[in-house]
């Protein structure tokens, strides 16, 4: 539980990195995986208080809808078919990288990485 409360805050400090000090205004797709990605903090961190382990299935389900909308909104920058045919996002534009490090790493890489992480950590999570 303490790798999700660390991976969950170390996403969520990212996030705030990128939009507070880098500037980066998020897009309607960002919003959706932040609003997932924030409780996961305060979700692990009471388990850990509270040493209640059944917090993992909330976790599980947060986490892997995430994944999903991670993976989705990665294919939108990543795949001209998809990010051609989106319908307009409100404000930014979700096919927008702000960042492109080695040619595939973006904001919703990131964002893919961190909720796998959570979400194979929390079937790794033994009841007590």
């Amino acid at each position: 539980m303490q790798l999700i409360f660390f991976t969950a805050l170390i996403a969520t400090l990212g996030s705030f990195y990128f939009s507070e000090i880098r500037q980066y205004v998020p897009c309607e797709f960002c919003w959706y995986q932040r609003i997932l990605m924030y409780p996961l903090v305060i979700i692990s961190i009471i388990s850990i208080i509270r040493n209640d382990m059944g917090a993992k299935y909330y976790i599980r389900i947060m986490s892997g809808i995430g994944l999903l909308l991670a993976v989705y909104h990665y294919g939108l920058q990543k795949l001209s078919f998809l990010g051609d045919n989106l319908a307009a996002c409100t404000g930014v534009s979700c096919t927008v990288q702000y960042i492109n490090w080695f040619g595939f790493i973006t904001i919703p890489f990131l964002s893919f990485i961190a909720f796998t992480l959570i979400f194979i950590l929390s079937f790794m999570i033994k009841r007590k």
